[in-house]
This record gives structure tokens, sequence and C-alpha cells, in this order.
């Protein structure tokens, strides 16, 4: 819990709605995706190389036990500057319960090979369907892991696609929050011809679809953790319209705080 608070506080904030083993199972699987995360995005590594140890994590991910003396080697050159995260795979992994483990490790690998190929690509988007095949790859694939999870542990069903739909919602807010930042170092993740607004649009059909998922959770521990991130990004898009970046901390704190008490 410690490096995922460290991580990702954003993240950090839902999930203490769930319950010890519930937290533990979320926490781990979420760590083994940061942790590939933390590769494709590092700003002093080759596309080259992201690409290479990205796609050799994507194979040591598709066998189990995974190999982690192959993996270390693989990221050796880069381990002085690669996160703790990023170093400790094998201990989230490890972590996952023996229910789950497969199915985080066979998604954490697909996004590996996705985000090695969108590496390779420089991450520049043309068309309608590269944005979503992007975004299906680095947020999509969440959604789907989450609904492994709920189905495993809570048996929750929930609908494949409105899970890709409601990961691929959050990203495209934060593609929507960084979008001078991603063009001056050459990154743009808006198709060919389109302008602010459609992406915004983008955003809120997905968003609309996040909507529908957490309609079939029944259990008020995961609404929760699924409702918090929703509503922040309604709220993010609300406040970029206004012509602001993000949400205050006090913002955020009201956000939770309302949520929490409706939800009861």
């Amino acid at each position: 819990m410690n490096v995922l608070k460290a991580t990702s506080r954003t993240f950090f904030i839902p999930i203490t709605f769930l319950e010890k083993d519930m937290k533990t199972t979320v926490a781990t699987a979420y760590l083994c995706m940061r942790a590939i995360d933390e590769i494709e995005d590092h700003e002093d590594i080759t596309v080259e190389e992201k690409a290479r140890m990205l796609t050799k994590t994507a194979e040591l991910l598709s066998t189990q036990p995974f190999d982690n003396a192959a993996y270390l080697a693989e990221i050796d050159a880069y381990k002085s500057i690669l996160p703790e995260v990023t170093l400790r795979l094998n201990d989230w992994i490890t972590l996952c319960p023996d229910a789950i483990r497969q199915r985080v490790a066979a998604s954490t690998s697909e996004m590996a090979g996705g985000m090695a190929k969108w590496a390779l690509k420089g991450w520049v988007c043309h068309t309608k369907e590269d944005l979503d095949d992007y975004t299906y790859y680095v947020a999509g694939l969440v959604g789907v892991m989450l609904s492994d999870i709920w189905k495993t542990f809570a048996n929750i069903d929930t609908d494949r696609d409105l899970a890709i739909g409601y990961g691929r919602g959050l990203q495209v807010v934060n593609i929507l929050r960084n979008q001078d930042e991603d063009a001056e170092r050459g990154v743009s993740f808006v198709p060919d011809g389109w302008t602010r607004d459609e992406l915004f649009a983008y955003a809120n059909n997905n968003l609309e679809k996040a909507e529908a998922y957490n309609k079939q959770i029944t259990k008020r521990s995961i609404l929760m953790f699924c409702k918090i991130p929703l509503a922040l990004a309604h709220k993010t898009l609300k406040t970029m319209h206004s012509g602001n970046e993000k949400l205050t901390r006090a913002e955020v704190e009201a956000t939770v705080a309302e949520l929490d008490e409706h939800t009861k």
C-alpha cells in the first residue's frame, strides 16, 4: 500500500473503500500494470529499448510461473533509473491471490505488448480506430482486469465492452488534460482533423458507458471504488471546459465525501 500511495494518489483514494482481501487483490493487480507503464513513460529510455523491454516482459508474463531472473536481466541496464514499482513486478504477481494471478498476468502481458507497439508508432493516432486501439491497451484492459476481479471474488458479472469504455473514458480525460504537453514532445492522441470538442464528445460517450457499467455493480464497497474515478473524471471535464486544468485537492475531497454519503 505504501508503494501504491507513492505511485498513484488518485487511485489510492478509491481503493481504501475496498475490504482487506479485495484491497490487496486490486492493489497488486494495479501495481503489475503500473510497473510496465513506468517503462513506457520513462523519458530517459529510447523508444526502441522501451519496445524491447515491454515485448520481452509480455512474453515472460504469458508463462507461469513468472521468470523474475529473466525479467531483471531484461531491465538491468536501466535498474538505476526505473522506479521501485517496476523493479518489483515479481512481488506484485506473487502477492496476487492464486485464483486471479493468471488473469492479471495475462491482462498485463497484453497491455505490455500493446504499449510496445504504440511506442514504435511514436504514440501518434491518425484515426478514431487508432485512438480506440491505444486507449484499449493502456486503460480499457484495466477495466477488463477489474471485471475479472469482481467476478472472481464477489460473483458480480459486468459487461466487457462497458468495462473497456470505463477505462477508455478515464484515459481520454487524461489525454485532454495533457494535450498541449504531449504536443510539445511530438505525441498526439487526437485523430487527424478532430477538434478538441470532438475529443470531449469521445470522452463523454465513453463515460456514459462507465455510468452503465456502474449500474451493474451491486456491492457498495466496489461501487464506491468505481464511482469515485468516474465522478472526478466528469468534474475534470467540466473544469477544463471552464478553462482550468484540474480539480483542486479540496474539490477532490468534497467529491469523495459526497459520494460516500450518497452511496450509504
